[in-house]
């Protein structure tokens, strides 16, 4: 198990999280989530040891080895095969077979396993890589946004392959269906503050805004009483009769915690213009013939008609030529045979990308809004960029100090200026967060032209597909119908699930057996220790109000010395109003510490309870 104790991280004078706990217990596979720079990132590498906190302690059992994907490239063996040998552990130093099925199913051919690890490109290293930890097996996995780097087919692999892994795991992804088939808990990143619960990304988001909902009502409501206590004590402090009430209620009002407003989280907030188009008929691909090497060819004779509103799925493994084909579709580039032909009515917007590159390092992200379209003003400039998540002076960010994901709503930002009814993009979730890829599901969902889209993002794909071009088994095939109908209709080549270790089944039984028992053990003392507590909670908020209901009787009968002049009254009432509203402080004391007494060891019993989920 591991425990994260109390941590704070920032950077100069950001801080990203601070007092942070929470657990990772054995076979817990967690999702992480939170908005790209509230620290995902930072969390693992403080984790794997690459990164030093402020404050706190992440503790890690002896002997317990954590698995990182690294990002850098290090090979010093001549094939990919021995280079994934190395991350063998020193008894399987032979074991090559466990290397080889490693690799076939991240996308490396049988060819492959015996080519040099530097012909291939950065995202087959970063791939190899990955062999390496998951043949090494860990204690724990750490996996930082893995199907940015993965196609398809070799994304459902690991997806299988995770959900099967004997040890605990912990994942980024902005990909929600990819992360919700593998997780058994999320962890999310939020205010600066960490909270864990048991189940998936829609379970979470769910009680996030659940709580914050909860908080807001509270606060208003507080707020509401503050400004009746304040009222009341403005009024009356000068009454030398109500001195006692008024100094009760100051002391109420020193001792409750006022709730500060929650600060607007920025968002992706948009669509795409659309523009008006009458017709049946968008485009058509006749013929479609392209290659970048004479003998090796990407695209032969594809056919394709698109009609209005379409939305279609360019799908399958990388390097195959989807990239290539969304090109020759946006005539980005020429097919070397065939054609492709619009209707004159249609207006393209496309999203690649390489159009990143495109983007000026020294312009500002408003100059290049403005730069989008000549009928482009400041003010509209603006506007999108506090639609792409640029307010106020982020709009003045350059280019060059931007990350990836920024970039990407740069280039997005760009889209929404000129009004189109064709939108044309290439893999437009990557380096997108969680909350952002949502939003832009939601303006793809509602625009009114037709979309056509390379994703291995299979979210997208079951919310948006109703024709796919599938690239699988060298050729490229159309399939009209949902991505839904595909996988039980077609299906991807070679899938076959990953197999759980032998006696595992039985060990997992088990372990639950003993976790219930566990479960009810702490939940029977929990009972035995918290019940006294809670009666002496009521007892007392019972006496206080019994004393509060005194105490109006006593200022009634004030009232009424006072008119009638009666000074003995008046003395003898006075004793017994401050004898009362005395007993009253005592007794909120004794609720204060009851209260703070049961919150404690509450919160001792839910992390008890949560070693044993």
């Amino acid at each position: 198990m591991i425990s994260v104790e109390n941590i704070t991280k920032s950077f100069g004078n950001r801080i990203l999280f601070e007092g942070v706990s929470f657990k990772i217990n054995p076979r817990e596979r967690i999702g992480l989530v939170g908005r790209n720079g509230h620290g995902k990132t930072t969390l693992f590498r403080l984790m794997a040891g690459e990164e030093s906190m402020d404050n706190g302690a992440i503790v890690i059992p002896r002997n317990y080895r954590i698995g990182y994907v690294r990002q850098q490239i290090e090979f010093t063996e001549k094939t990919v095969l021995k280079e994934g040998m190395r991350g063998l552990p020193e008894s399987e130093s032979d074991h090559c077979w466990k290397v080889e099925k490693i690799l076939t199913g991240l996308g490396f051919s049988q060819a492959d396993m015996e080519k040099d690890p530097l012909e291939f490109s950065g995202g087959y290293q970063v791939r190899l890589n990955l062999a390496k930890v998951l043949v090494s097996e860990p204690n724990m996995l750490l996996l930082d946004e893995p199907t940015n780097y993965l196609d398809i087919t070799s994304i459902r692999w690991v997806e299988r392959f995770l959900v099967n892994w004997p040890h605990e795991v912990m994942l980024i992804t902005h990909n929600r269906s990819f992360m919700d088939k593998i997780i058994t808990h999320t962890v999310g990143i939020h205010r600066m503050k960490v909270c864990k619960i048991a189940g998936n990304t829609g379970k979470y988001y769910a009680q996030l805004a659940q709580d914050e909902e909860i908080y807001e009502k509270t606060r208003s409501n507080d707020e509401r009483r503050r400004k009746e206590v304040e009222q009341f004590i403005t009024r009356f402090r000068a009454k030398a009769r109500l001195a006692n009430m008024v100094q009760s209620r100051i002391k109420t009002l020193k001792k409750t915690e006022k709730l500060g407003k929650l600060e607007k989280i920025k968002s992706l907030d948009f669509s795409f213009k659309s523009s008006p188009f009458s017709g049946k008929h968008v485009m058509t691909a006749r013929d479609l013939s392209f290659s970048y090497q004479p003998d090796k060819p990407l695209i032969r004779n594809f056919n394709i008609s698109i009609g209005s509103g379409e939305r279609i799925c360019i799908v399958g493994k990388n390097g195959k030529g989807k990239t290539t084909l969304l090109k020759l579709l946006a005539g980005a580039i020429t097919p070397q045979q065939g054609e492709v032909t619009y209707n004159p009515r249609i207006t393209k917007g496309v999203f690649e990308q390489t159009n990143i590159r495109s983007l000026v390092d020294t312009r500002t992200v408003e100059e290049e809004m403005l730069s989008s379209h000549p009928d482009v003003d400041r003010q509209s400039a603006r506007n999108i960029c506090g639609a792409m998540m640029f307010e106020g002076d982020d709009a003045l960010k350059k280019i060059s100090v931007l990350s990836g994901g920024e970039k990407s709503r740069v280039m997005l930002g760009k889209l929404l200026v000129t009004p189109v009814n064709l939108l044309l993009l290439d893999e437009p979730t990557n380096h997108l967060d969680m909350e952002s890829c949502d939003a832009l599901l939601a303006a793809i969902d509602s625009f009114d032209g037709v979309v056509i889209m390379v994703t291995h993002n299979e979210m997208f794909l079951h919310a948006l597909a109703q024709r796919l071009i599938v690239f699988q088994n060298d050729r490229i095939e159309v399939f009209a119908g949902s991505y839904g109908d595909f996988l039980e209709k077609v299906g991807w080549e070679h899938e076959s699930p990953v197999q759980k270790p032998e006696g595992e089944e039985a060990v997992l039984k088990l372990t639950k057996k003993e976790l219930r028992q566990k479960r009810s053990e702490i939940v029977t003392k929990r009972g035995k220790v918290l019940k006294p507590i809670e009666k002496s909670i009521a007892k007392a908020e019972n006496d206080i109000g019994r004393f509060e209901d005194e105490l109006s009787e006593l200022n009634l009968a004030m009232q009424e010395a006072s008119q009638n002049q009666n000074g003995k009254k008046i003395v003898e009432l006075s004793r017994s109003i401050h004898k009362c509203q005395s007993e009253i402080d005592r007794i909120f004391d004794e609720l204060e510490k009851l209260t703070d007494l049961l919150e404690e060891k509450q919160a001792k019993f839910e992390k008890k309870l949560e070693k044993f989920e």
